[in-house]
Order: C-alpha cells, then structure tokens, then sequence
C-alpha cells in the first residue's frame, strides 16, 4: 500500500509538469447545486488554463465515499475532492463548527462564521499536506419523520439517521438513536426500518426523494452546514504557478458563487418537498426553546473541545 501511495504522489507530481487531467471527487448527485458548482469550478480551471489542466467530475461518491475522502486526497489516490466538513469533526472539533446547532442559523449568520474560522481551518489542514479551495454551504437542516411530531419528547427511541459527530450528539440529546447511514442509503434505510427519521436539508430531501418515505418536514433551520473541496498539496504546489493560480481563483468565484445558490436555492427546494406532499412545518413552539436549550449545550461542549482557537473564532463571529 506504502509504495502504491508513494507511486501514486509521483505519478501527480509528473502529471502536473504537464497537461494534466485530474479526477475530482465529489459527494452529490448531478442535479445537486452543489455538484453543479463543482462543476463550474471545473470549468473555470480548464478554461484559464487553456485545457493545460482539467478536473474529470466524478459524482455522487463513485470514487470516495465521504469519510474515505480527506484521506484519499492526502494519499494522492485522488489530487482533489470534495466533502461534508463536519465529517472531520472526531479528528478536530474546528472542522465542526459550522454543525453546532443554534449557533448560526441564518444564511448571512453562518457565512460571518465561515469567515471567523476559515483561517484555522486551512491552517489545520496545510499541516496535513491538504489544501483549502474553497467551502460552499448546504441549505438549512430540518427535521424529516413519517409522523407528525409536537415536542422532542416525540422523538424519544425513534431510529434517527445521523451523519457525523455532531449530528450524532444532537440527537442522542433529543432522546433519539443515532443511525449513520449515507445519503445514498437513505430511501433504502427508511423502508427497511433501520430509520425512522432523519435530520437534513431539503437538498437532500429532494435528492432522495424523501416523499417516498416520509409525510412531514419540521424546517428548524438547526444550522448550516460546509461543503469543502481540498486538493493535494504536494500536486498543487507541483503545478506551474499560473495553473495554481488559476485553480486558487476559480475556488474563490466557487465560494462566492456557492453561498449566492445557497440563497437562492433553499426557499425552491423546501417548495419542491411541499408540491410533492411532504407537510412542511415551521417549528412546533413546544419544541423550539428544547431545541435551543439543545444547542446551548452543545455550544458550551464544543467550546471546551475547541478551547482558546475556538474562543476566538467566537469572539471575531460575535463582533
């Protein structure tokens, strides 16, 4: 495996000296604004390299599943990818910030909070030998069940699908059964009974088409969660400065480009999930201060984790 990895850095090193073609993983379906932007990006790269370098798009997790991607990309089995941010969070609780319920539940909140932490988090991953592109946030996270729900009491013993750390965290605080299953699991999931409710975003929700399996989506609007692609560092750096550049560039119009679709987007796919019969709630009002008393917990939680860098990525959030 050692010299396979070693071969495989090289052969990028080699590629990059040249016209390359890159394969670029990434999480989601074709139809997922976020993997359109990727694709963008992609674009944009071959075009300012004029075809010098080309990143192949491969969706829907073909390549790397998404907790095999960080390291494929510090392995060189693949130059660049792209993944779920919070998937990292047992490894640093930085990489979770963006999942801490409550804390920033708003478009324009959650992109202040990006800003705050971008810094550390590239840091956190240079050391690693990875670089970051750019970050692109998912919609807000809401609730999905088969039926209707009033209180996080009526979440008690549900099977609840999870998808990292600290959606794990959060459920197990509403009293529910952390389930990890990937998205596209999901539908198989719910009629198999392994699940019976999940936490999400109407991206998601319409990916999967979650109005085979569930009657009703509670929009609490929990947080927002990243989106990032990251590149090999060694390949990167091993590409011809103008390349580099171009590739930096592209990521920072993706970035830019990704928060706008966010926006525009979210209010479109919550009404795709409505036309197709999911009942689509506002927050119970039982619910809504135990939800809040939910994150402020986590909030005090991920602070001690995080300690004085999360101190202050906090204060600059809160200015």
């Amino acid at each position: 495996m050692k010299r396979l990895i070693v071969a495989t850095a090289a052969a990028l090193c080699t590629l990059a000296s040249q016209a390359a073609t890159w394969n670029l993983s990434a999480e989601q379906p074709d139809a997922n604004y976020l993997t359109q932007n990727v694709r963008q990006f992609a674009d944009e790269v071959k075009a300012a390299t004029n075809g010098q370098l080309e990143f192949k798009v491969q969706s829907n997790s073909v390549l790397l599943k998404r907790p095999e991607v960080k390291r494929g990309v510090q392995q060189g089995i693949v130059p660049i990818g792209e993944f779920l941010m919070s998937a990292l969070g047992n490894e640093d609780p930085m990489f979770e910030i963006d999942s801490v319920p409550f804390l920033a539940n708003s478009f324009d909140a959650t992109e202040k909070l990006w800003k705050a932490a971008r810094e550390q988090i590239a840091q956190r991953l240079d050391k690693q030998g990875v670089v970051l592109v750019y970050g692109a946030p998912w919609p807000p996270q809401g609730i999905y069940t088969k039926t209707p729900v009033n209180t996080v009491a009526d979440l008690k013993g549900a099977r609840f699908r999870a998808y990292s750390a600290s959606t794990s965290r959060m459920v197990t605080l509403m009293g529910a059964v952390p389930t990890t299953i990937q998205t596209a699991e999901v539908p198989q999931a719910f009629s198999t009974g392994v699940i019976d409710m999940m936490i999400t975003s109407p991206a998601t929700g319409v990916d999967t088409q979650a109005w085979d399996y569930v009657k009703h989506y509670y929009d609490v609007q929990a947080f927002i969660p990243q989106a990032i692609v990251i590149a090999n560092k060694r390949a990167l750096m091993a590409l011809p400065a103008e390349q580099r550049q171009a590739v930096m560039d592209a990521g920072k119009k993706a970035e830019a480009r990704g928060w706008q679709m966010g926006r525009e987007l979210t209010a479109k796919l919550t009404q795709t999930l409505a036309s197709k019969g999911i009942t689509v709630h506002p927050v119970p009002p039982a619910m809504a201060p135990e939800l809040k008393k939910i994150g402020e917990t986590m909030a005090d939680e991920w602070l001690k984790k995080a300690g004085p860098d999360g101190a202050k990525v906090l204060e600059a959030y809160r200015r």
